[in-house]
């Protein structure tokens, strides 16, 4: 009897652990998706590459992808895999922006939220090798209300300084606590953000280089102020800053 009861009982174990990591091999099954597959050479050889932009949602129909990477299927035969980090509807544009006759992959990534950032990736695969080319750092800027409901920056890598009338905006900023009557409670800061945009741009010479934006927001995310808009070339390795200008938002 005793005989009969283990057998009945490890057969019903067995049954119910098959059973288990039957669902759990189901659940663990994340489905993929292609977001764009393009046709380019991007190791130099002469030869198209198929590179595809995938990721995994982070649930069905879900717009926000937890895993974003790019498959490459090399012209050598060969597949390479970059991962990116989460976020939204990821693009890729091919330049040759380090300007050694082989386009480069140029990845946005918005994250999402009230700010509109995104994060960027460059990469090259030249002679099928994967380099991370790295994109330029947002520009470095110091910023401070001032008194009067008045605002300066300073962008530490060209020297140029800006100041801004924001007394449109007197009502709100005392609402808010940042003025007394226009006398400025404490010292604060602007909200420079990182970059918005990054985009490529043709320079007079017929080299590419980047173009970015960086927003400048006031007391919150949506009190803008200004964007400031930066140009960049890729030259001895590195990127350099070739102009910087702030415009103004047009007051809501």
């Amino acid at each position: 009897m005793k005989r009969e009861l283990l057998i009945t009982f490890s057969a019903f174990f067995f049954m119910s652990l098959t059973a288990f990591t039957g669902v759990y091999a189901g659940e663990s099954k994340e489905k993929t998706v292609t977001v764009s597959e393009n046709k380019v050479d991007i190791t130099g050889d002469g030869k198209k590459d198929l590179v595809y932009v995938k990721g995994v949602p982070f649930e069905e129909g879900a717009q926000y992808l937890k895993h974003i990477y790019l498959k490459i299927k090399a012209s050598d035969g060969e597949i390479y895999k970059i991962e990116l980090e989460a976020g939204y509807d990821p693009a890729i544009i091919f330049r040759d922006l380090n300007h050694d006759s082989v386009k480069d992959m140029l990845i946005s990534v918005p994250t999402g939220g009230s700010g509109g950032l995104s994060n960027f990736y460059l990469y090259s695969l030249k002679d099928f090798q994967v380099t991370d080319l790295t994109v330029p750092e947002p520009l470095a800027v110091s910023s401070q209300f001032e008194d009067g409901y008045k605002a300066s920056i300073s962008i530490q890598e060209t020297g140029q300084s800006y100041s801004f009338d924001l007394s449109n905006r007197k009502e709100e900023y005392e609402r808010l606590g940042l003025y007394q009557d226009g006398k400025l409670n404490e010292p604060t800061e602007l909200m420079v953000l990182p970059f918005g945009t990054l985009k490529p741009i043709k320079f007079k010479n017929d080299r590419y280089g980047l173009k970015g934006s960086q927003r400048i927001n006031g007391a919150y995310n949506a009190d803008g102020i200004a964007n400031l808009e930066s140009t960049w070339l890729y030259e001895n390795g590195k990127w350099q800053v070739i102009s910087a200008e702030v415009k103004e938002l047009e007051a809501q």
